[in-house]
């Protein structure tokens, strides 16, 4: 596992030079003419999706409307996490409220839940103890945590888990779900009541539509293909931003921690909309807030100014990008075969 370098002395204005920088440059600006055709967009590919169910029927046809609800729900997460960041809306109230319908009601996932683990990860990216992203779970990120498995078949797991990466993702969807369940019993989630009634609404009508509309063969072959590629789209969303990245020790000033754990994803403005933006991940770790068209804008300013303060920027392209994380799967399991 590598770790990042203390940071030289006096640094504690570079970040503020850059932000001084981005904002003359107009990069932290609303966009709600942008914002107001993607959200229409998306709900209409949510509502076309859910029609054609319906019109489709009780026929096999019906897993080619899955794959499309399955690319659908990703786009919609993807806004949940542009509104969690108040990308959207300047204020917190009305990005809460849009956040809950796009995550609890739209997708099955608990808005409040997911922004509380959000937060923490973009708090301290990629450190091992206080980033919940890298907490051991199902795979695990560092060769210390892969000695300290216990178990056979956790072992084995880890081992293999490079390997079983992509065929692992099919189940982020289902995971999404029960995490949302366990945090919303567990109490400490703002308006609980409000936020475990539209998630048991989305839960209640998605199982009863597929055992109306389909046979109980087809429902369960539409689940899972829905939520299998969901999980797969989802997770190769998020894979390439921070796997296989330096851990931080803690003592980084804000801008190294947040730009040596990061990794862009180069691309055309097609990347952009198939990642939501999240191929610019060091921009948007260091300018959270900043609407997701304007961090192409801001990709060569940061870039640059890396550069002139000798700062590592990490760019690769997609295919690359997966090729390094799925090595370093591979790499924390050595200590195990």
């Amino acid at each position: 596992m590598t770790t990042i370098e203390r940071p030289r002395a006096a640094t504690g204005s570079d970040f503020a030079e850059l932000a001084r920088r981005i904002t003359e440059a107009g990069l932290l600006a609303r966009k709600p003419g942008y914002y107001a055709v993607r959200l229409s967009v998306v709900a209409l590919m949510l509502a076309g999706g859910w029609t054609a169910f319906l019109l489709v029927g009780s026929s096999w046809w019906t897993l080619a409307v899955a794959a499309f609800l399955a690319v659908t729900f990703a786009q919609v997460a993807l806004v949940a996490h542009d509104l969690a960041h108040r990308q959207v809306f300047r204020t917190n109230e009305p990005s809460a409220r849009a956040g809950r319908i796009a995550g609890n009601l739209a997708i099955g996932m608990s808005y409040g839940y997911w922004m509380d683990k959000h937060t923490r990860h973009h708090a301290n990216p990629n450190h091992d103890d206080l980033d919940p992203d890298v907490t051991p779970a199902v795979l695990v990120w560092s060769t210390e945590a892969a000695r300290n498995r216990r178990g056979r078949f956790n072992r084995w797991l880890t081992r293999h888990q490079a390997w079983l990466f992509f065929p692992l993702l099919t189940l982020l969807g289902l995971s999404l779900k029960k995490d949302s369940i366990r945090a919303l019993r567990a109490g400490g989630i703002k308006h609980r009541g409000l936020e475990a009634a539209l998630l048991a609404l989305h839960l209640v009508a998605y199982v009863t539509a597929l055992l109306v509309v389909l046979s109980p063969l087809q429902a369960l072959a539409f689940a899972a293909v829905h939520q299998g590629l969901f999980g797969i789209y989802l997770g190769m969303t998020f894979a390439p931003n921070h796997k296989g990245m330096p851990h931080p020790t803690g003592s980084e000033d804000f801008l190294r921690k947040q730009v040596l754990t990061s990794r862009n994803v180069r691309g055309s403005r097609l990347t952009d909309i198939a990642l939501g933006g999240l191929n610019h991940q060091i921009e948007h770790h260091l300018f959270p807030a900043m609407p997701t068209p304007n961090l192409r804008r801001a990709q060569p300013i940061v870039q640059a100014y890396c550069a002139e303060i000798g700062v590592h920027y990490e760019v690769t392209g997609l295919l690359e990008s997966y090729g390094i994380a799925l090595r370093h799967l591979h790499e924390v399991g050595e200590p195990l075969r």
